[in-house]
């Protein structure tokens, strides 16, 4: 609902400023530029989003994915030792991970969303700090293989879209290291009478 008022507000703003300067027809040229690189720029993405998608679902078939979440198991449990009382919970988180280090963002998502339900069922409509964890991992992901940002870059014409990686890796340890920080420090001060 916010962000209906956002755009609302520079749509308004703009079109304000457009008949202000005089130059109105430069506003709905720029708007009707933006619609058309926009409807370009998702169908560009459409297409790379079911590739990856599709390649998630092969590395279920084949047992990677299932293999690479066993590989976050144990670090999983030391950071959310009440989810990990649950095998289907720590699945989903474990498999949510695994989405998201590869850089599907739109797979990963559903894994979250069923993690946080389950996740959430115990704590009575406020966000337990284990949840808010969840939150931190699924959010400030770490990425080896930043998939939705490559073709993002493709779909804008670059010839190497993998040449941010570096960036990539140092960033999103980086974000994943500050948000669980936060969170365990948050949680500390929340729990002080």
């Amino acid at each position: 609902m916010a962000m209906s008022w956002v755009w609302t507000g520079m749509v308004a703003l703009s079109l304000v400023f457009g008949i202000a300067t005089g130059n109105l027809d430069a506003v709905a040229s720029a708007a009707m530029e933006g619609a058309g690189s926009a409807v370009e720029l998702g169908l560009a993405m459409a297409g790379v989003l079911c590739l990856w998608s599709g390649v998630m679902e092969v590395m279920d078939a084949c047992g990677i994915s299932g293999a690479l979440a066993k590989v976050f198991r144990p670090l999983l449990r030391r950071l959310l030792p009440e989810a990990s009382r649950d095998g289907e919970t720590l699945a989903a988180v474990s498999a949510n991970v695994s989405a998201n280090l590869l850089g599907l963002g739109n797979a990963a998502t559903p894994l979250g969303i069923r993690a946080a339900r389950r996740m959430a069922a115990g704590c009575g409509g406020t966000a337990s700090d284990e949840l808010c964890v969840l939150v931190v991992l699924n959010t400030a992901s770490i990425q080896l293989l930043p998939a939705t940002i490559a073709s993002l870059r493709t779909a804008m014409g670059c010839k190497t879209p993998f040449d941010i990686l570096p960036a990539v890796w140092l960033s999103s340890v980086l974000s994943v290291a500050a948000g669980l920080a936060a969170a365990k420090l948050l949680a500390r001060w929340g729990r002080r009478p």
